[in-house]
């Protein structure tokens, strides 16, 4: 098999289960040892079993990093998480079940990996980090590699904080003062395309948009022109980067391109309107809208859509922490991170709309989960429509 031979140690903990916990891991090479990568963050309050599975997630995602890797050995003293994982016992908890599923995708994407039960004296180095992580976190730092700890900005306590439990620590927006700057996400949508006419399938095709959609998007740059904004990210696939260029001309940046930011891939239906994918489809349909985990004939899972677009963000938000950034992107994405900062269970997706060319809001505190400032905000279409009416 090709690729390097990894070896990934994880572990978490919660010093009062739950209580203050963090989570470290530690990708090694197979064949001499040599430490790769290193992962760890504390995680606020949450169990033992939530901080494992959280190191985990970090371990498998730093080997994916990492690129051109083979064969992947998992070590963890987590009896629990290396017998769930192995599929010989099921996942009951509700806190472990989005957990595990999250762990899953992230295995799927790897060429063979395999799950190895080691004693507690053989993860020390996992083990090692996980506490520095929770050591720096009860002196309001930030642990880095390398086992140092600095004050907490706001990219690197959002990336500590990017998973937020059912426990995480509340807060009043605008009622507390916050001890770093929030970093601010201005969730745009891409502006009409022939597809989203008659509302079709419109996945990972590059339609271009049509003249009513490049207006949608000069109206949106012109209103975001005087935002705070100092950067445009957006998804690869065309209709994203029309919009992101004309917002990124306006505010005089260039655009950074995303690739987890583009829409979920629709296979087999994508272009068709719902009517002719449930008169062609209906099983394939009425499973797809039971559960985020199935995916259409030859396309992608929400589950797996949420997977890349929650990767998207830890890197947006690591270069960009504390800035205000006009994210250009799709309906699912967006409602994904909109998701997130709500911590919202995946069928939320389904309880949330969004218009062509709308502007969301969300704002990643350094204490506490994210805040929504608006959703769907189309104020600034209304100028254009009338322009065209006239």
């Amino acid at each position: 098999m090709s690729g390097r031979r990894v070896q990934v140690e994880a572990d978490g903990g919660s010093r009062g289960n739950p209580g203050p916990a963090g989570y470290g891991a530690v990708v090694l090479d197979a064949v001499d040892g040599s430490v790769l990568a290193e992962r760890a963050a504390g995680l606020g309050r949450v169990t033992n079993n939530v901080a494992e599975y959280r190191g985990l997630i970090a371990g498998l995602t730093a080997a994916l990093e990492l690129g051109d890797v083979g064969d992947v050995e998992v070590r963890m003293d987590s009896k629990l998480v290396v017998e769930q994982m192995s599929g010989r016992w099921q996942v009951k908890h509700p806190d472990m079940k989005p957990l595990a599923k999250e762990a899953a995708a992230l295995v799927a994407r790897l060429p063979r990996v395999r799950f190895t039960w080691i004693p507690r004296e053989q993860n020390s180095h996992a083990d090692r980090l996980a506490n520095e992580a929770m050591d720096a976190a009860s002196r309001g730092e930030v642990w880095r590699a390398g086992g140092d700890a600095g004050p907490a900005d706001a990219a690197d306590t959002w990336l500590a904080a990017a998973a937020p439990s059912p426990r995480a620590p509340n807060r009043l927006s605008g009622w507390q003062d916050s001890p770093a700057p929030p970093t601010t996400t201005l969730l745009l949508r891409h502006g009409q395309t022939v597809l989203s006419v008659d509302k079709r399938f419109s996945g990972v095709g590059d339609q271009a948009l049509t003249e009513i959609g490049r207006g949608q998007a000069a109206a949106s740059a012109a209103r975001l022109a005087g935002s705070a904004a100092t950067a445009v990210v957006s998804s690869p696939v065309v209709r994203a980067r029309e919009t992101a260029m004309l917002v990124a001309d306006a505010l005089g940046v260039e655009v950074v391109i995303e690739p987890g930011l583009r829409e979920t891939d629709f296979g087999d239906w994508e272009g068709s309107t719902f009517a002719e994918v449930r008169a062609r489809w209906p099983r394939e349909l009425d499973a797809w809208l039971a559960s985020t985990a199935v995916a259409p004939p030859y396309g992608e899972s929400f589950d797996d859509t949420a997977t890349r677009v929650r990767q998207a963000r830890d890197r947006v938000l690591r270069d960009f922490g504390g800035q205000s950034v006009v994210v250009v992107s799709h309906v699912t994405p967006i409602k994904t991170l909109l998701r997130f900062a709500l911590d919202a269970p995946p069928s939320a997706l389904y309880r949330m709309h969004l218009d062509l060319c709308c502007l969301s809001e969300v704002q990643w505190f350094a204490d506490g989960p994210a805040v929504v400032r608006s959703l769907n905000d189309t104020w600034h279409l209304r100028q254009e429509r009338d322009g065209r009416a006239e």
